[in-house]
């Protein structure tokens, strides 16, 4: 194209609603086009949804159905054919459609064939594609939806957004491209965003706000006018680190207000106890926030009306709330097996035991409320440990005794009222499952754990924002660095653990960079290695071990974490050799054991790893499970950043699981592994005894 084509305005033919419409009424526009989902024609819903939001075009192709869809991307596209994985990720869809296409030439003259592969290059950008899918049951996992965005859009060379619906959800896929530095005639597929479990009865208020920021009206009114522009908005929208920004600020504020208006014991570790206490109080709901959203702790337990009928007297300034409602969830319901969960009684033996529910008086109801907690599992983390002790010790103040509580003061509308943590929670969609650098959810993801508790730590002292962080050492890292460095990390050892028969090390590393690189995903393994260097690298991962010896808040055990296990998922991906080595590991322990009780241990360790990969087969949660318990190893000098490691780690494998109903199963939800000597709080410049 001639560069007087190449930012050619975008203009009123795409059918959109006036720029000016208020805000509400453009919400209110998208909740009711995805209500229009439930059930009707896949087109009709789709086409609704995007016109809501100002995309239409009447350049629609005639293809007939998912049947030929998928055989349009495998076989009449390009030269280059699609692996077996992202064949894998396009299977399952039940219906399919390519709804319409906008390109530059229809804004202008229309003249220009449908499909015809414009070229694509950063400020050349001449349509955007949009098409929806419906899924199959089973078919919607992250990897899954995010595989298939990138399988499409690897075929075509233009930007494709797919709304996917499954179930009673959809989910909205891009992905983020650029230009290819030496090819002018390539692009580059970067990381793939998604928009996802959006509910179509019920949309969460920050799925609706996010959807509302991609209309095209907004857009143009912030100053958009061609297609390289639109591009670069909706990343600008769907950016994460932008996100996480905004919550923080957010979040931020509300910790000064906490400071302020809220009264603690002393913790005994100098200045800044007021501060540690808020930190430690926001760490652990955010972590009960990540459980909520996988259905593990009940949503009504932060709700205001809940509040009034549960406890005796709930009005703003009093601290009922926080001693009865979160220090009984605390320290009696997630740090306590659901069989040995009571009330203390007057006993001062009782009373000593910090598992036990406290604050009955407070309660209208302690057998009801005792009920509406018979859900949520135990999870074995030490933030949930009451630091209450020996010695009069009362960090938390978790006590019946009104003389020992008077120095705790938490009031009720920190949590409730229009500045308060729960509502702002609310703003924001939370997920489980962390992202990585091209694999994202635009929610806030577990990572923020560190993020908040590591960031947090710069407000310790009011003047420098900066004293606490600079004297722990508390600087988090980012993630494309943890990617980075883990990748080179594991690269290199694995290299030197399960060594080429060929002796060609340099051209090995090369095939393990391309193999824990997320960008490879889709591609197959099974063409970089044989089967007995399938073998010899499985091998290699297993006895592999990871030390940081500065964790924090695990940001580089989780990197590594991610990176064998997308390993392990393309060189073994039914889990076979994967399981036939942990039982080979476990059989060695058994014949190794020298009595019986520790025997029968080992041997009862093998029959849970034939139950672990019968119930997870086509999971990652077997994959992670021995990974965590054999291979990921921290040491920090703060206890709290060590437990909050740990707590990422349980949501990790929490992400793979299905709870059941079996209160003796801990309803299905394996608690932490027991990680004492895996994550250990300690000074890594001095040694040990």
């Amino acid at each position: 194209p001639s560069p007087r084509h190449r930012h050619r305005k975008i203009r009123g033919s795409l059918n959109c609603p006036g720029s000016a419409a208020p805000v509400a009424a453009l919400r209110g526009a998208v909740r009711a086009a995805l209500a229009g989902l439930a059930g009707g024609p896949l087109r009709e819903g789709a086409e609704a949804l995007f016109a809501a939001l100002g995309y239409a075009s009447d350049r629609t192709p005639g293809f007939g159905g998912a049947g030929a869809v998928v055989k349009w991307l495998a076989e009449e596209i390009g030269d280059r054919p699609l692996t077996d994985r992202q064949r894998e990720s396009l299977a399952g869809w039940r219906d399919a459609e390519v709804l319409f296409q906008i390109t530059d030439d229809e804004i202008d003259d229309r003249q220009r064939a449908l499909l015809d592969g414009a070229r694509f290059d950063a400020g050349r950008q001449k349509s955007f594609l949009f098409a929806a899918v419906d899924l199959a049951d089973g078919s919607r996992t992250r990897a899954r939806l995010a595989d298939a965005v990138r399988a499409v859009n690897a075929r075509l060379k233009m930007p494709v957004v797919l709304l996917f619906r499954h179930g009673e959800s959809v989910t909205l896929g891009v992905a983020h491209r650029r230009a290819h530095k030496r090819d002018d005639d390539r692009d580059v597929l970067e990381r793939v965003t998604l928009v996802k479990d959006i509910r179509i009865a019920a949309p969460h208020r920050a799925h609706v706000e996010l959807l509302a920021d991609l209309a095209l009206p907004r857009m143009v009114a912030a100053g958009v006018g061609d297609f390289d522009g639109l591009h670069a908005e909706w990343e600008r929208v769907l950016d994460i680190e932008a996100l996480n920004r905004r919550f923080f600020r957010e979040l931020f504020e509300w910790f000064r207000r906490a400071v302020a208006s809220c009264r603690f014991p002393d913790d005994g570790a100098g200045e800044g106890s007021a501060e540690r206490h808020v930190i430690r109080l926001i760490t652990r709901l955010l972590f009960i926030w990540f459980m909520k959203e996988k259905g593990l702790v009940p949503e009504e337990l932060f709700e205001n009306g809940f509040a009034e009928t549960a406890l005796g007297d709930h009005a703003p300034e009093r601290t009922d709330y926080y001693r009865a409602v979160l220090q009984n969830l605390f320290f009696a319901t997630l740090n306590t097996e659901i069989a040995e969960r009571a009330f203390s009684t007057a006993r001062r033996g009782s009373h000593r035991v910090f598992g036990l529910y406290r604050y009955s008086g407070l309660l209208k109801d302690p057998d009801g409320f005792v009920e509406r907690l018979r859900r949520v599992p135990f999870v074995n983390g030490g933030l949930f440990e009451c630091l209450d002790g020996e010695g009069g010790r009362r960090v938390d103040a978790f006590t019946d005794n009104p003389k020992q509580g008077r120095d705790l003061d938490a009031p009720a509308r920190l949590f409730f009222d229009g500045r308060g943590l729960f509502p702002l929670f609310r703003r924001y969609k939370f997920t489980v499952e962390e992202n990585t650098p091209l694999d994202r959810e635009a929610a806030l993801d577990p990572e923020l754990l560190g993020r908040v508790f590591e960031n947090l730590l710069a407000a310790y002292n009011p003047e420098t924002r900066r004293t606490a962080r600079k004297a722990t050492g508390s600087y988090y890292t980012p993630r494309h660095v943890v990617d980075y460095m883990a990748g080179e990390a594991l690269a290199a050892a694995l290299a030197e653990k399960a060594p080429p028969p060929d002796g060609d090390a340099d051209f090995r590393r090369e095939r393990l960079r391309y193999l824990l690189d997320y960008e490879r995903a889709c591609d197959d393994a099974a063409e970089l290695f044989d089967p007995a260097e399938t073998e010899s690298l499985v091998r290699a991962i297993a006895r592999l071990r990871v030390l940081d010896p500065a964790v924090g808040s695990g940001a580089f055990p989780m990197g590594a974490l991610h990176k064998l296990t997308l390993a392990l998922r393309r060189l073994d991906p039914d889990n076979r050799l994967w399981e036939r080595i942990q039982k080979e590991l476990a059989a060695g322990k058994a014949g190794a054991a020298f009595d019986a009780p520790d025997r029968e241990a080992r041997e009862e360790e093998l029959r849970d790893i034939s139950r672990i990969f019968e119930a997870y087969r086509d999971s990652d949660y077997g994959r992670k499970l021995y990974l965590i318990q054999n291979g990921l190893f921290g040491v920090d000098i703060q206890p709290v950043a060590c437990q909050i490691a740990k707590l990422r780690v349980f949501v990790s494998l929490a992400i793979e699981q299905e709870a059941n109903d079996d209160a003796g199963d801990n309803y299905g939800i394996r608690p932490l592994p027991n990680l004492e000597t895996r994550f250990v709080a300690a000074d890594a410049l001095i040694g040990l005894d």
